[in-house]
């Protein structure tokens, strides 16, 4: 709700300050972009091959405990006491490995995976905002909104669309 009353506060004082002036907007789809220019195809390959490298050895982890845990019910009757508190304590180590893994890999905002994710995508976000900027700028736009991000479009005009000139500009490099 807010979003919207900063977008509404946004649109009001742009019609004040530019009064008669005409305004030309723009948007995109950030969505058809990302799914259609190579160098943001390749860094979400390079991005699923960690995470699924990552997860398969997580998948390993967990299939070791669950086989150490088994044996150890299937044995616990028949070990002595210090056997018993041995393998209680290598099933503990274990589960501490696997949380700590999976904390250092996947926890949210703070993991590896999201870190990567900056890495690998912030490059390719770099060259799709200059290519948004450098066309919009060719076609005397004032705003460019995106469609498929949180401030969604009720209608929008296709002649305004400038989502495939920016691809195009991505794949021309530039040109």
């Amino acid at each position: 709700m807010k979003k919207y009353l900063i977008l509404a506060a946004f649109i009001l004082a742009g019609s004040i300050v530019f009064g008669q002036t005409k305004q030309k907007l723009g948007y995109v789809d950030s969505q058809v972009i990302l799914n259609q220019y190579s160098e943001a195809i390749k860094a979400q390959g390079d991005l699923d091959a960690l995470t699924s490298k990552w997860t398969a050895h997580l998948d390993s982890l967990n299939q070791n405990l669950q086989q150490m845990y088994s044996d150890y019910q299937k044995q616990a009757n028949t070990m002595p006491e210090d056997k018993k508190l041995a393998a209680q304590q290598n099933i503990i180590k274990l589960q501490q490995d696997v949380d700590n893994y999976k904390k250092d890999k996947f926890a949210q905002q703070t993991g590896e995976i999201y870190k990567k994710q900056q890495d690998i995508f912030n490059p390719v976000k770099d060259k799709i905002y200059k290519a948004i900027e450098e066309v919009a700028k060719k076609e005397d736009m004032q705003f460019v909104f995106d469609k498929s991000g949180d401030i969604i479009l009720l209608y929008a005009d296709p002649q305004f669309d400038i989502t495939y000139k920016v691809l195009d500009k991505l794949k021309t490099g530039g040109k």
